[in-house]
This record gives C-alpha cells, sequence and structure tokens, in this order.
C-alpha cells in the first residue's frame, strides 16, 4: 500500500491528506506548528473550492462548512461613485481558523505530526524514501508532498531557489466585529479603489458578527517602517484620509494586534511540480498575486487532482506528468492575471473603468466544440420591450433556439414601439388604458402570463429607456442581454412593475449578471447612439409590426414574419433555406430545459416538451413538491417556474 508523506497542514495539505485518507491511503500529514495551523485571517474561496470540500463531507458537514456566501461585488470610488456593480459566482468568504477547524474534524488527529519542520530528504538510488525535520524525527514513505506554503522548503530541497517578483504592492489585512456593518453588507464583497494612485480598501463578513478587512497600497506612496500596532492604525488611517466613513469606522475598531502584512508577489509557471517521488502542490507549486483571490481554490484543485491521479496510478512519476499537465494551464492563467490586475491598480490613470478587470477568478470558459454544418442563416429580429405580442411569441422563440440555434443566428433590434403617449396611436391605441385593453384580449387569447393592470396603475411613458439599457446590456455580453431583456420582460407582463426608471433598470441588470455600473453610465452615451441606428434601420427596412423576423441565407435571399406567428412558419422558412436540415432532438428532461432558460411559464415548457398544458403543469407541480423548482405566482392565473440553486 502506498505511503504519502505531506509537509504542511494547511488547507491543501489538509484536504489532500482527508481525501487520500478516505479513500484508503495510508497518509500523514507534518505541520510545523506546535498544533494545527490556526493563523491568517480570512479569504474568499470559490465554489469550485467548496466542491472539492463536498468530495469527502455528508449533508449534515456540507451544510456546516464555514463562512459567508458572497453574491455581489461592488467597486467604487472613495467618493462614493460606483464603478461595477456585479453578480458573482458563488464565492465564500470564510475565516482561514474556521476552515483549518472544520477540516480536523474529517481526519483522524494522530495522522497529524506537529512539531515538525522541514529539513531534508533522505534518498536511495535518487528516490526519496524519508522526511527528516529538524526537531530529529524521521517520517518514511512512498510519496511525498510539499504543502508548505510561498516559502516552501520542499520546493527549495528540490529546484533551489525561485525569483519572487519585486513586491511593488502590500496589503495589510483585519478581521473586526462589528455587526451592524456585517449584516448590513451581508454575503457582498465592497471594495474602494483609488482613481489617483494605487490604493484600495475592501471588506467582505465572514459572519453575520465579523468582517474581514484589506488595505492595498503601492509600496512608493508611503514607507511602512514596522508592523506595530500602533504603526499599522496610524499607517491606514493616513493612507486612507480621503475614503468614505465606513472605512474609518471599521479602522477605528480593528484589533491591529491581530492584523497582519501581507507582501504581494508572485513567481514564473515552475517547468514542472515534481521530482521523482516528491510533489508540490498550492502556493508551493505556484504563486499569484492575491488581486486573484484564486490560492485557496487552487490549492484545493491541486489537492483534488492530484489525489485522484494516485489513487487512479501505480506510476507515480505518470501519475505527477498527468497533474502538471491538468493544472499548468489554469495556474498560469492566474499568474498572468495578477499581474495585469497589479499593473492596473499600480496605474489607475492609465486605463478606464471599463476596462477594469474584476479580481476575482473563475474557472476557464469551455470552447464550443459545435460546428455547424452549413452556414447560419441570419435571423433580424425587431422587438420592443414593451411589446406583449413579442412576449407571448416567446415560447416559439425558444424552441427556434433549441432546434435550430446551430444553423440561426439571432441579432435583436429594437423596434422603438413607444416613444411617448403625445400623439400616439398604433394599432388603435392612443392611450395606456387602451394598451390595458389590447393587453386584456392578449391575456384572454394567449397563454402565456400578460396582466394588463399596469396601464391603469403606474403606466411607462415610454419604451425608449429599457430600449437603451438593452443596447447597453448587448455592449457588454450579447448572451446576458437577452437574459436581461428577459427579465425586465417579467417585471412588466408578469409582476406589474414599470420598468423605465434606473431602479428597476439596475436590478434587472445585476440579476441578469451584467455589471450593472457600467450599464448605468452606458445609458447616458454610446447606448443612445445604438439605439437610434436601431430606428434608423427600422424605418430603412419598413417595419411597422412587431415583432417582425426577417430571415436572410447565405445567397442573401430574404424571407419576413410579421406579427404573432406559429412555429411552423419559422421552421419552414429555415427548411427552404437549408433543404434537408436536421433539427437538434430537445432533450426534454426538466435539467436540460431549465439550465438553458432559468425561468419558464407552463406555456414555454408544455411548448417545448410537446404535452399540452395540463400534462405540463402536473410535471411542473410534481418538481415543485419535489422542492426541485421554485414558483412564482401574482393574484392572477399565471405562473413563472424557476430551478432551486
Amino acid at each position: 500500500m502506498k505511503k504519502v508523506v505531506i509537509i504542511g497542514g494547511g488547507i491543501g495539505g489538509m484536504a489532500l491528506g482527508i481525501i487520500l485518507h478516505k479513500s484508503g491511503v495510508q497518509v500523514i500529514i507534518n505541520e510545523r506548528e506546535p498544533v494545527v495551523p490556526m493563523g491568517g485571517n480570512a479569504f474568499l474561496m470559490h465554489s469550485d473550492g467548496i466542491s472539492v470540500l463536498q468530495m469527502f463531507l455528508n449533508k449534515k458537514e456540507i451544510d456546516n462548512i464555514p463562512g459567508e456566501l458572497i453574491h455581489t461585488f461592488i467597486l467604487k470610488r472613495p467618493d462614493e461613485t460606483e464603478i461595477k456593480y456585479l453578480k458573482l459566482e458563488p464565492w465564500q468568504c470564510i475565516k482561514r481558523r474556521d476552515l483549518i477547524a472544520f477540516l480536523c474534524n474529517q481526519i483522524d488527529a494522530t495522522l497529524i505530526k506537529p512539531n515538525r519542520t522541514f529539513s531534508h530528504f533522505m534518498y536511495e538510488n535518487e528516490i526519496a524514501i524519508a522526511a527528516v525535520f529538524q526537531n530529529g524525527e524521521i517520517e518514511y514513505g512512498d510519496i511525498f508532498v510539499g504543502a508548505d506554503g510561498a516559502n516552501s522548503q520542499v520546493r527549495f530541497n528540490l529546484f533551489g531557489k525561485v525569483n519572487f517578483s519585486e513586491v511593488s504592492v502590500k496589503e495589510i489585512i483585519g478581521v473586526v466585529k462589528i455587526p451592524t456593518i456585517a449584516i448590513k453588507y451581508a454575503n457582498v464583497f465592497t471594495k474602494y479603489l483609488s482613481q489617483e494612485k494605487g490604493l484600495s480598501f475592501g471588506f467582505i463578513p465572514t459572519s453575520h458578527e465579523e468582517l474581514v478587512w484589506f488595505m492595498q497600497f503601492d509600496v512608493k506612496l508611503l514607507e511602512l517602517k514596522d508592523s506595530n500596532p500602533d504603526t499599522l492604525r496610524e499607517f491606514c488611517t493616513y493612507l486612507l484620509k480621503d475614503f468614505p466613513e465606513i472605512v474609518h469606522e471599521i479602522i477605528g475598531l480593528n484589533d491591529f494586534s491581530t492584523s497582519y502584512v501581507w507582501n504581494a508577489t508572485d513567481f514564473d509557471l515552475l517547468p514542472t511540480f515534481h521530482k521523482k517521488n516528491v510533489v508540490l502542490i498550492g502556493d508551493a507549486a505556484h504563486l499569484a498575486m492575491p488581486f486573484t483571490s484564486a490560492g485557496t481554490t487552487n490549492a484545493l484543485n491541486d489537492a483534488k487532482i492530484l489525489a485522484k491521479k494516485i489513487i487512479s496510478s501505480n506510476n507515480y512519476e505518470e501519475a505527477f506528468i498527468d497533474f502538471y499537465k491538468e493544472r499548468a494551464e489554469d495556474v498560469k492563467e492566474h499568474t498572468l492575471l495578477g499581474r495585469e490586475v497589479a499593473q492596473n491598480f499600480l496605474h489607475p490613470q492609465k486605463i478606464s473603468e471599463d476596462e477594469l478587470t474584476v479580481p476575482l477568478i473563475t474557472h476557464r470558459q469551455a470552447k464550443s466544440k459545435i460546428k455547424p454544418k452549413y452556414k447560419r442563416i441570419h435571423l433580424l429580429y425587431f422587438t420592443d420591450p414593451v411589446c406583449s405580442t413579442c412576449w407571448v411569441i416567446q415560447p416559439q422563440l425558444r424552441k427556434l433556439k433549441l432546434e435550430y440555434g446551430d444553423f440561426v443566428e439571432i441579432d435583436y433590434c429594437m423596434g422603438g414601439l413607444l416613444p411617448s403617449w403625445d400623439n400616439f396611436q398604433s394599432g388603435g391605441i392612443k392611450t395606456p388604458e387602451d394598451a390595458g385593453e389590447y393587453w386584456q384580449r392578449a391575456n384572454e387569447k394567449y397563454d402565456q402570463p400578460i396582466y394588463p393592470d399596469i396601464w391603469y396603475t403606474d403606466p411607462p411613458e415610454s419604451s425608449f429607456p429599457p430600449s437603451i439599457a438593452f443596447k447597453a446590456a448587448q455592449m457588454q455580453d450579447i448572451d446576458k442581454a437577452i437574459i436581461f431583456l428577459r427579465r425586465i420582460n417579467e417585471l412588466l407582463f408578469f409582476e406589474n412593475k414599470n420598468i423605465v426608471g434606473n431602479i428597476p433598470i439596475h436590478n434587472a441588470a445585476f440579476e441578469s449578471g451584467l455589471d450593472a455600473a457600467r450599464l448605468m453610465r452606458d445609458l447616458e452615451g454610446k447606448a443612445q447612439e445604438l439605439f437610434q441606428e436601431d430606428l434608423k434601420l427600422a424605418k430603412q427596412l419598413d417595419i411597422n409590426v412587431l415583432p417582425t423576423f426577417i430571415f436572410t441565407d447565405r445567397y442573401d435571399n430574404s424571407r419576413i414574419l410579421k406579427g404573432f406567428q406559429e412555429y411552423e412558419k419559422f421552421e419552414n422558412i429555415i427548411l427552404e433555406m437549408i433543404p434537408g436540415v436536421q433539427k437538434n432532438l430537445i432533450k426534454k428532461n426538466y435539467n436540460n430545459l431549465f439550465k438553458k432558460y432559468p425561468t419558464l411559464t407552463t406555456k414555454e415548457f408544455s411548448f417545448l416538451i410537446d404535452l399540452n398544458l395540463i400534462e405540463a403543469e402536473n410535471i411542473l407541480i410534481d418538481l415543485f413538491q419535489k422542492n426541485i423548482i421554485h414558483k412564482f405566482s401574482t393574484n392572477k392565473d399565471g405562473i413563472i417556474w424557476k430551478l432551486v440553486n
């Protein structure tokens, strides 16, 4: 049986030891501290890291993973001007000592050996056979793992010195109990960033009582002579003198005897993470600037992948080579991103607010392997946020994307339906009350929920502001812009909320995964020009009905559909333009459909799975009763369903 000797009892080393131990591998974890290390303050962990922990936990233990969920990132200037307002992939803010204590409960305490500071290896025929520690103790094994951090002695033993980058940024970190702030800013990562110099301050709740804070600064701004508590307090107070009151409240209540200074540095990707039967993980193997918040998640990913290689292979060198191949690209990307963010931080005047990189690394996006068999059809789709027909035709449009999305590229244009109610007349509608009556008839005719009350209680005065907002969304991300359009449609047609105004637009942008702060800036600039271009194109093409669909094939042959259409008409045009095309078969399980479309009406679900409304509703009710999907309803008939996260 293999015996794995892990040198370093931090998060990566502990996680590796637990995974191996629970898989039947003999393991010993060696830690230089007299007890399991409880130093450090707190960190952000991406959901990728949480998923590693979940590998060896039962349901009750998963629910008890320490920390606070973080789902929002807000970046501001010291004058409170909002720069970025983003919905994050799931992150967790966790105190280091809490996670270490949690991990200790997952493994037999006799497998953790304290007071062992690594000295050197004993070798036979160039193969390490034992780790020797400074206290004279020796641990024999078959595989040795260096998990001893950025200043790894195991790495030095294998490869000698690495060239650390020059320290141009330092970070002061602390944890402070302020329940009022922790509760008010729950689930939010708030950061203030200077526009004139390399200086920032951020804070993140770790619980409903505590928060971790940090100050990052260009070392050229002011020399930090020592790290005693009084010096640190004076240093932070002076540099942050122009930052808002909440920053000074946090600094004022912090116990600086528990704070520490971190030197932001890294080193180039190593050519390998191993030598013979000794391998490195975590910061010992690769180190990125702290701007990426990647360290802990990377260490846990290392532990997961290396454990899998060790367990499944009888040849440790092949396992270590495969481990490097699987991890090298990711960690190199993190290193480069950290350096990019550091340079932007040091030279804030050289980069626009839109170009600022959000300093939170996530997993790489998978590249699509789909290659269309035919050249795509271009579909120019004219729509409007307050167009009821555009709403009730969503089942057809969503099915079209699923079945023919490999062949049809859809380009969304705004049709400018409602400039204002002054002298408005279209389709017999002259007043908001007329619009309400029109919607009432649509509600009776179609199964897509559409409620007219808004036109009597708080009628939108124009469709132009949400149309411009859609163009601003397109400037960021075309796919998220479509999600944004869907969200404002739901607000208007289903929730009876006026979508004209900064608050609903800002909220919808955030909920759609867009940078809401940037979208609000773009509303006043380029987005207005793009909207005018849409209106000009609509006029040139004589678009007088919404929705209008213009299909164009590779030979520039065009077909037009106007207004509400049955699905067969869309399909017939595609078959004419691409004879013999084979549509994609829709995977009709609920998980696939809700993954593609996060919210579905009963009509949409029934249309996509080819069942009648009653049959579809029975399936949805069953999923709801099993707590698989959420159910959102109003005081009228009609429901929107959403997958439980």
